[in-house]
């Protein structure tokens, strides 16, 4: 094992003889402007105590020029990831010398050059273990410290971190910020952010308390920031996380900075959270989008108390931040901003992403079992995040809202700027709710497997709620009827299912609906009469959330094989016109692609694409004008035209401004509709450089990257496969464009003949690359092969490979295994 990667028990060990008390980082940022210049200097000065003589710190950097132990220098002892210290005494100074690297991959201090004004913008990224890019440390969450964080940078630059500036100083061209201590906190939620951002002021106040608040982005992209919007969301989260939580927000300031080339839809940094610029439009930008960011911005302001107030002492317990900040973006959501309907999106997509985690061979309990930092970076997965915030709903269900954030409000008092274990959370809940949770741990956290739910009836006209993998849930059945038209609930029934088999007495119903009001985390199948009566009537059922679960309902079976994907497309054809949802459109729509691309045979693939490119054109034609829905089927005709080329001089048209009454082409659509046209072979790259003038920008630099790598080209291609695997100049952003230009139209005749040559590239991808890099390597590049032959040879043939990296390759067998079944090529 890479001294890199970090293992549960030597760092267990580390905590063990280690007490750190404070951390003070000083950063020399002002050579970044420079491109030629690949580091920084930083100097840690860290002060612990130890009961050895002897421990490590954690570093990832260009070099490490000098180490001093209590005022005496030691020769450098530094392997690339550990600088090892001896003659330690009872209490310590250790102040470290070093070089960092400016990251191009999201890992560490990142770097950005904004080809629309030549301005740099720099932030950090750390979690789960990349703080020792920018300074030495202890990279573990259960050694927390006051950091204080002092940084050079050009004048005129905001200078950004955790705690306000505390003091600055002016020079010639240059300003150092000396920024207070933080409160103790862990390593992998420090921050720094540095650059010419637009800043945009606010402040949330509540009796005595007043928080200053912070909006930020680079400056090319001000005018599309919508501060207002986000600072009254972020007003409304502070309200309710303070009648909630009990305990005052606790980091002083509250700022929120959107960043280029991020690698995570955001980052819970306390007092300076992070946010990716996909939340920030371009152009037009649906009601679903601005959700999205409502509930990402309640999701990292939830860490404030889960994760960054009460953190957990090791990523086994990754849950204990994750699923609460998962469950409470949706819930506050729902209820304290005017996105009502959360829960909706939450039942058709977010679960969707859960229920695709719990199917496969990898799958692992909530609470789970890291051995090291590469099984770390995996699970912030699906698992974690949405399957943990769905079983929370439920446990909501079992023990009532009081008593849930009761049983909060007593973890955070117990155990505020500490670490913690399952076993803190439950005893806090046990004794406030009066039960013990043990066993619905034991059922819910610590198993792995979802449930599939479905209704039978006997001889005797007996009806039975039938489960696979049987726990308990408490659901509701609701039992719907056509109504003047409609589809309305007549009827509901809220049951306990503990078993394989559990009676119930319902009435007869059009629609029966299983976890009805979604209660709890399952696959929940219609029965044919509930199936025919949807095909018909989908659209007029009245109740949003119902819907939702339908269409899960839907997708679900379409990926186990038991609904022909055929028929779901003629559902999808049928009632998504009609959707009014957008939240729920956008995931159909979605789905709907996927279904064309991975699950229809090849003998019907070609007929299906083109009746669906057909289809959501004259969606697009017969949508509201200037709804979100017109701008959702454009968006989805242009993806349908990168597969066929049907309505080639249509897309045409909407480039050269023939649009829909109400619809806006902004330069993001014009990218997507551009590169359709690529693809197909009714553009070239001339058309390609003549947009990019036009939109010169940073985004633009990148969708031009991947319309050029999408020509329908062999020798095309094998520039684009060349350069992702070996140019390592590309950004995150542009490896992500390389890829996806290599895939670009489902074009296999282009790309076969590297089918073989993937595998034999991923080990040493693996070895070389950061962990972030090769992730998306491994996972963009993998083959849609019609067999299983290759990776199961590779498999067998690389059983010692690291444990993360042969992960990520039985994942993708599993994704490949499943659309072969699908399509009829595996047996099912």
């Amino acid at each position: 094992m890479h001294t890199a990667n970090l293992t549960r028990e030597e760092t267990a060990a580390r905590s063990a003889a280690v007490t750190l008390h404070r951390v003070r980082v000083e950063l020399d940022l002002t050579g970044a402007p420079e491109r030629a210049r690949t580091g920084f200097p930083t100097v840690t000065t860290l002060e612990f105590d130890t009961t050895g003589d002897s421990t490590w710190i954690d570093f990832i950097g260009e070099e490490v020029q000098r180490v001093e132990v209590n005022g005496v220098e030691q020769p450098v002892d530094y392997d690339g990831a550990r600088i090892a210290l001896t003659n330690l005494a009872a209490s310590n100074v250790v102040r470290v010398e070093a070089v960092g690297a400016y990251s191009r991959s999201g890992e560490g201090l990142h770097r950005f050059h904004d080809p629309a004004d030549e301005r740099t913008y720099l932030y950090t990224q750390y979690e789960p273990a990349d703080s020792r890019r920018v300074m030495a440390c202890f990279e573990q969450p259960d050694m927390k410290a006051e950091y204080t964080f002092v940084v050079d940078a050009p004048s005129g630059w905001q200078v950004l971190s955790n705690q306000s500036p505390a003091h600055l100083d002016l020079g010639v061209g240059v300003q150092r910020v000396t920024f207070a201590p933080t409160l103790p906190i862990s390593s992998y939620i420090t921050a720094v952010a540095a650059g010419p951002y637009v800043r945009v002021d606010g402040e949330w106040t509540r009796g005595d308390q007043h928080v200053a608040l912070g909006v930020l982005v680079r400056q090319s992209l001000a005018q599309h920031l919508e501060a207002e919007e986000i600072l009254d969301v972020t007003r409304q989260g502070l309200d309710f996380f303070d009648d909630a939580f009990a305990y005052p927000y606790p980091w002083g300031k509250y700022d929120q900075l959107f960043v280029p080339e991020y690698n995570l839809g955001a980052m819970e940094n306390p007092g300076l959270v992070t946010f990716t610029e996909g939340y920030l439009s371009r152009g037009a930008a649906t009601d679903a989008q601005r959700a999205a960011r409502a509930n990402t911005i309640l999701h990292e302001m939830a860490h404030m108390w889960f994760g960054d107030l009460v953190t957990m002492t090791w990523w086994d317990d990754l849950w204990l931040k994750e699923s609460f900040a998962d469950y409470m973006g949706a819930h506050a959501s729902a209820v304290a901003t005017r996105y009502h309907d959360a829960w909706v999106k939450f039942a058709a997509s977010r679960k969707a992403w859960a229920y695709q985690q719990d199917q496969l061979p990898t799958t692992h309990p909530i609470v789970a079992d890291i051995t090291d930092l590469e099984a770390a970076k995996l699970n912030f997965d699906g698992i974690t995040y949405a399957k943990g915030a769905a079983v929370l709903k439920q446990l909501v269900a079992f023990v009532g809202d009081d008593a849930f954030f009761e049983g909060a409000r007593r973890y955070f008092a117990a155990n505020a700027f500490g670490n913690t274990t399952l076993e803190d959370f439950l005893v806090q809940l046990s004794a406030v709710s009066g039960r013990d949770m043990r066993d619905w741990s034991a059922a819910w956290l610590q198993t792995s497997g979802v449930s599939t739910l479905w209704m039978e009836a006997d001889a005797d006209g007996r009806r039975f709620v039938v489960q696979t993998d049987p726990r308990p849930h408490r659901l509701r059945i609701g039992a719907y009827d056509r109504v003047d038209g409609r589809i309305v609930r007549r009827e509901q029934r809220e049951i306990d299912v503990t078993g394989e088999r559990t009676e119930v007495e319902l009435p007869d119903a059009d629609l029966t609906l299983l976890n009805d009001d979604d209660l709890t985390y399952v696959k929940a199948r219609l029965d044919e009469r509930s199936l025919r009566t949807v095909e018909e009537s989908l659209s007029a059922i009245d109740d949003p959330l119902a819907r939702a679960l339908v269409w899960s309902s839907l997708w679900n079976a379409v990926r186990d094989g038991e609904l022909e994907p055929g028929r779901y497309l003629a559902i999808v054809r049928t009632h998504a016109p009609a959707e009014p949802n957008i939240g729920l459109l956008t995931g159909v729509l979605a789905n709907a692609a996927y279904t064309l691309r991975h699950f229809v045979g090849d003998v019907r693939r070609d007929e299906e694409q083109r009746t669906w490119t057909d289809t959501v054109w004259s969606a697009l034609q017969a949508a509201e004008a200037g709804s979100d829905a017109q701008l959702s089927w454009a968006r989805a005709f242009a993806t349908a035209s990168s597969f066929d080329d049907l309505h080639h001089e249509r897309v045409r048209e909407l480039l050269d401004g023939e649009v829909p009454d109400g619809l806006v082409v902004d330069p993001d659509l014009r990218w997507q509709l551009l590169t359709a046209l690529v693809t197909t072979g009714h553009a070239d790259q001339a058309e390609v450089e003549a947009e990019l003038e036009r939109d010169d920008t940073g985004d633009g630099r990148t969708a031009a990257r991947r319309a050029r790598a999408s020509r329908p080209d062999q020798e095309v291609r094998r520039a684009a496969w060349e350069a992702a695997w070996t140019d390592r100049s590309l950004s995150n952003d542009h490896l992500d464009a390389e890829i996806s230009g290599f895939r670009a139209g489902g074009r296999r005749d282009l790309i076969v003949g590297f089918d073989g040559e993937y595998f034999d590239r991923i080990a040493a991808a693996w070895a070389d690359r950061s962990i972030e890099i090769a992730r998306r390597l491994i996972i963009g590049l993998f083959p849609a092969t019609e067999s299983l032959e290759l990776v199961d040879s590779w498999l067998a043939e690389n059983a010692d490979a690291p444990a993360a990296l042969r992960r990520l390759i039985v994942e993708q067998r599993d994704h490949l295994q499943r659309d072969l079944r699908v399509r009829g090529i595996l047996p099912r």
